[in-house]
């Protein structure tokens, strides 16, 4: 990783350096050992209970979370002096990621223990808070939840209605409301909780199962992660220490968005391991299956299935783990008083990971069913569980249609505060346009590729640039266009962080090393660029009108000028790879 300090959103605007990226092909020793005790851990402990885990069989989730914190799976994140390990963001990613390597709703149940649930008091307790209760969360003794959404209040989640008045003797906050839908809520002992002291102010508290008033609804009767705990959170006249306020009175917004950014993050290695997985299972069932004399796999359009799952894969890995390097980076040594900032700095790709890797994640497991065939809508088999788990990856954190209202809704903002130089690429649009209009397409592939992603950029810029002039403080009305807007970013995201590693791995490695990389690259940039010119006359017709967005075509075609490439062969190289290696192609 480079010195250069890198801004949220900078990725749109300038060209990044391969090697101020992280990439998996980084990890060191310590990474390595935390994956394969993780792997282990999944293999030997949790896969041979799925049924279990999926029936909710008592003590079951709530045991192997205990022997997860005996190996020290739940306190990476959490510091040595509270009874964690301080493990850097890598590792957090990386545990993460193989925790999901087909753990089923088991790792849902981690996940809320070691982001969500713990990482408030990380973050924002005091001395005396984390002393008392990260111990037990590091070593599994005592289970947390996270408890924001009510009834009224879930993506909007200020509409907070759970209320907290101060005791007369003011030794406790009095809170009443419900929460609902959430996670670990049946094992739970410690709950972070939000609720609006005086019916205003915003606050975090630090709620105990066994504190007065409070109890927990029955189970959800849910779709999917049948093995994970989902209830509600009801507080009756709940006292609640006024020692067990987190953070500040007024400030629990910056807890809440705060955490749900790394939240939302997380879930971007979680389903990277989900869709590895799937990939396996599926490759392994299509060598075995037979019809027409031959294995499934053979098939062409079979082939091409599996290339598009492990494209989407790879890029889903790579756009994770840069996200990671750059979290790891901002958060070390923080101090507490900047903690915030520091986290919302990357607001914009946590969204963007949120967004592009859940629905990647959801394409590869509606794939692998498709590859079963019948068997894939039968409940003896692994890819029925994982389509209907997958799904509720696009609900948590923010809807996926938040997130995608976040990713232009936080990258304007910090153009016009100057932190960003958006309005200047803006105002030099022309001369980048004209300048595209003149240029060659690269013959060199290396170079060709890196000549598209720019040019997607400016694609990009065409559309927000000139949806920011006209529409300004009402663009935040228009969603269509700010949902386009997020696709868009997303793309560049995911097209250039490929790109980064698979030229990373040529320099360091070598081109034997980086054939795969580079000819997933190379078909996931080329299939992108259309969709990119797609969206940018989408965004400029209602922007400009149909008269004048026309008069843009000449530089949209320019821009999404590229060599036509054989996709049908290097997509069954690929598969045959992928074949080769019976998983994922890039996996150890």
């Amino acid at each position: 990783m480079g010195e250069k300090e890198i801004k949220g959103g900078e990725f749109l605007l300038s060209k990044a350096d391969p090697q101020d990226v992280f990439t998996p092909e980084d990890f060191d020793e310590i990474h390595l050992m935390v994956r394969n005790t993780t792997r282990e851990f999944c293999k030997d402990k949790v896969q041979p209970r799925i049924d279990e885990i999926e029936e909710k069989a008592e003590g079951v989730t709530v045991g192997l979370l205990r022997e997860a914190g005996e190996l020290g799976l739940l306190g990476n994140d959490i510091p040595e002096e509270y009874g964690g390990d301080e493990g850097d963001k890598i590792s957090s990613s990386v545990i993460t990621e193989n925790m999901s390597h087909g753990s089923g709703s088991f790792a849902l149940a981690f996940g809320a223990q070691v982001g969500i649930g713990s990482l408030p008091i990380v973050f924002f307790g005091s001395d005396e808070q984390k002393k008392k209760y990260l111990p037990e969360l590091a070593t599994g003794e005592k289970i947390c939840a996270y408890a924001l959404t009510e009834p009224e209040a879930g993506s909007d989640a200020l509409n907070c209605q759970t209320r907290a008045e101060l005791s007369e003797d003011g030794k406790y906050y009095i809170l009443n409301g419900t929460k609902q839908y959430i996670t670990n809520a049946g094992w739970a002992d410690v709950i972070i909780v939000y609720a609006k002291v005086d019916r205003e102010h915003m606050t975090t508290f630090i709620v105990e199962r066994d504190f007065e008033g409070v109890s927990v609804g029955p189970e959800e009767k849910k779709m999917g992660i049948h093995g994970s705990s989902t209830c509600s959170v009801i507080l009756e006249d709940a006292k609640v220490p006024v020692e067990n306020v987190l953070h500040e009175v007024g400030k629990g917004h910056q807890v809440a968005f705060n955490i749900l950014n790394i939240g939302r993050y997380k879930l971007a290695p979680a389903v990277v391991g989900g869709a590895k997985r799937s990939i396996e299972q599926a490759v392994d069932y299509a060598l075995q299956r037979v019809q027409f004399k031959q294995p499934v796999a053979y098939f062409g359009m079979i082939k091409e299935k599996f290339a598009d799952m492990s494209i989407k894969t790879y890029a889903m890995e790579s756009m994770a783990y840069r996200t990671a390097g750059l979290m790891e980076e901002k958060l070390e040594d923080v101090p507490k008083e900047q903690i915030a900032s520091a986290i919302r700095e990357y607001a914009i790709e946590y969204s963007i990971c949120k967004v592009y890797c859940t629905e990647g994640y959801d394409y590869v497991c509606d794939e692998a069913v498709q590859i079963y065939g019948g068997y894939g809508y039968d409940q003896e088999y692994p890819a029925e569980r994982n389509y209907r788990d997958s799904r509720i990856n696009r609900i948590f954190e923010g809807t996926n249609e938040v997130n995608r209202m976040l990713i232009p809704g936080t990258l304007l903002p910090k153009a016009m505060k100057g932190e960003l130089p958006f309005m200047e690429a803006v105002t030099n649009l022309k001369s980048t346009i004209d300048q595209a209009k003149e240029k060659e397409v690269p013959s060199d592939p290396v170079e060709r590729n890196e000549y598209i992603v720019e040019n997607m950029k400016t694609l990009f810029l065409m559309a927000a640039g000139n949806a920011a002039q006209v529409f300004q403080q009402d663009l935040q009305n228009e969603q269509e266009i700010l949902k386009r807007l997020a696709d868009m970013a997303s793309e560049v995201f995911a097209a250039e962080s490929s790109l980064l590693r698979a030229r990373k791995i040529k320099d360091d490695k070598g081109d034997e090393a980086a054939k795969f990389p580079m000819m997933m690259t190379d078909v996931l940039i080329y299939e992108m660029i259309p969709k990119m010119a797609t969206w940018c006359r989408e965004v400029l017709v209602p922007t400009l009108g149909a008269e004048k967005a026309m008069k843009m075509e000449s530089g949209i075609q320019a821009l999404s000028r590229c060599e036509l490439l054989n996709t049908f062969a290097i997509k069954r190289e690929i598969a045959d790879e992928t074949y080769k290696a019976k998983r994922y192609l890039l996996e150890d």
